[in-house]
């Protein structure tokens, strides 16, 4: 590479530069997330808030350096490839976001998130809604506070705004309009296939599940879903996560010995979401195109190998054998009745649990919710309320006073996540999406699959998903991957045929 002086780009060479810097420092800031969520003791929680309140606050004055702006301006002007104005748009996507909030801001979310998901991880257990939601108001006054700012400076809905963070170019309005539809039709589904379901015989294995032996069996699967562990591993947090960076990535699940698929499967979710990570473009690594494009492609990854693949029945063949040797000989471990297990449609809940069919309604009354809470419809105070209509509606389950089962399950409140939980269901429609382009590209897909060739999926997922990163935009990168942008009638007609017939 040419010294700055001599490079034909000075401008866009030195926005690399300070970009590079923010990823190495950002390396860092993630194995602290990690740490803190996997490793660290209790008394440790307020000096470790305060030192990543330290890095954010470091890492926004990057972020929003003047010099920045400068370079960015004059860059637009030099002789660029087409993947340099790629990355030149990334650049200005997150400096743009970044200058929406003052370093005190982003300093006082970062302690007040830490906070609150600390407190929360025992607050959950003990089922005390009472304690977490004086934690949880602060992290919503500064949310709003957060949103408003990026509404101010982007033009968007305050709403809309957060989950633009997450997911560039998503609205509401299309993700009302989705999620509308799914609820029209849903509840109707799951009650078929329940119904279809009763009518199988269904045997459960019988535990206990030694710890041990669970965490064996997660590793080996992993192995075969082709994680590289030469650069990442596996671990154990109070909700399962994917965190660090391509060339360090960090997975963690958790056990009971009274449910292996708990873990098993939440593992394949986050081995999804490690493989993505792991296959980014490493020539471009430290450099805004080269990450993951959006959190709903991230999320169609880890749904991807969940659901599209964990739910076909050649993944339950490769399972079969592995999970007699973890834990002994039984019937319900033969391919057939497993599969039934890992299809079994039951509300239940707990959204990270929840089987493919009954898990868009956890989504949807989680963005019903937070969006109202943004824009200040409703207060904290107001959710158990909502939650238990929403669940009894979608789900006819009661959930009253069961906060720990209920409202306080998912870490993401605690942390400030507000505009993700469309990312979810977004992302299991894009990985519909995503087989049905398969289909057509390899036409015996699913007898390759069950045959036990997975590299099939994988090889179509890294040259059209994982390579590509964030080149394209989201609809540019879909409709090139599949042929048109996000139609969630793939999603539909896929639980249909899996369910139904």
């Amino acid at each position: 590479m040419l010294p700055p002086t001599l490079s034909p780009t000075p401008l866009y060479h030195a926005l690399t530069r300070s970009f590079t810097r923010i990823h190495r420092l950002g390396h860092l800031q993630s194995m602290a997330q990690w740490d803190q969520a996997a490793n660290m003791p209790p008394r440790g929680n307020e000096a470790r808030a305060a030192a990543m309140a330290e890095m954010a606050a470091l890492m926004h004055r990057l972020r929003t350096d003047p010099q920045l702006g400068r370079e960015l301006e004059g860059a637009s002007s030099e002789a660029l490839d087409d993947a340099q104005r790629a990355n030149l748009r990334e650049m200005r996507r997150q400096w743009n976001s970044a200058t929406a909030l003052p370093e005190a801001l982003v300093e006082r979310r970062s302690m007040a998130t830490s906070r609150c998901e600390h407190a929360w991880r025992s607050q959950r257990q003990a089922n005390d809604w009472a304690g977490f939601l004086p934690n949880l108001r602060e992290v919503l006054q500064i949310t709003r506070e957060c949103a408003q700012r990026l509404s101010d400076h982007s033009g968007l809905a305050p709403y809309d705004a957060l989950m633009d963070q997450f997911e560039p170019g998503m609205t509401s309005a299309v993700v009302q309009r989705v999620f509308g539809d799914v609820r029209q039709w849903l509840p109707g589904l799951i009650q078929q296939v329940m119904e279809r379901q009763a009518m199988r015989t269904l045997l459960v294995p019988q535990g206990p599940f030694p710890l041990a032996a669970q965490r064996q069996l997660c590793e080996r699967v992993m192995h075969l879903l082709s994680f590289d562990f030469q650069a990442g591993r596996l671990d154990v947090s109070a909700h399962p996560f994917s965190g660090g960076v391509p060339e360090d990535v960090r997975l963690t699940t958790r056990f009971r010995e009274d449910d292996f698929l708990q873990s098993l499967m939440g593992t394949v979710h986050e081995t999804g979401h490690g493989r993505y990570e792991q296959n980014l473009p490493r020539e471009l690594l430290g450099q805004p195109v080269a990450e993951a494009r959006s959190m709903a492609i991230h999320e169609s990854q880890s749904l991807s190998y969940e659901m599209q693949l964990g739910g076909h029945p050649g993944f339950a063949r490769l399972l079969s054998p592995m999970l007699v040797e973890a834990f002994g000989d039984q019937a319900a471990f033969m391919p057939e009745n497993l599969h039934r297990l890992l299809t079994r449609v039951k509300p239940g809940y707990i959204r990270v649990d929840a089987d493919e069919v009954t898990y868009p309604a956890h989504v949807i009354m989680r963005f019903e919710i937070e969006r109202a809470l943004v824009e200040g419809e409703i207060e904290a105070e107001d959710i158990p309320a909502l939650w238990d209509t929403a669940m009894m509606d979608l789900l006819g389950l009661d959930t009253r006073g069961n906060f720990k089962d209920g409202p306080m399950q998912d870490v993401h409140w605690p942390e400030g996540l507000f505009g993700y939980f469309p990312c979810y269901s977004l992302g299991a429609m894009y990985a519909a999406q995503w087989f049905a382009a398969m289909r057509r590209a390899v036409p015996d897909l699913d007898a390759r699959i069950e045959a036990g060739d997975l590299a099939v999926v994988f090889d179509w997922l890294r040259e059209n998903i994982w390579l590509p990163a964030s080149r394209w935009t989201t609809d540019e990168l879909a409709g090139r991957a599949s042929g048109e942008t996000l139609n969630p009638a793939h999603f539909r007609a896929h639980l249909e045929a899996r369910y139904l017939r």
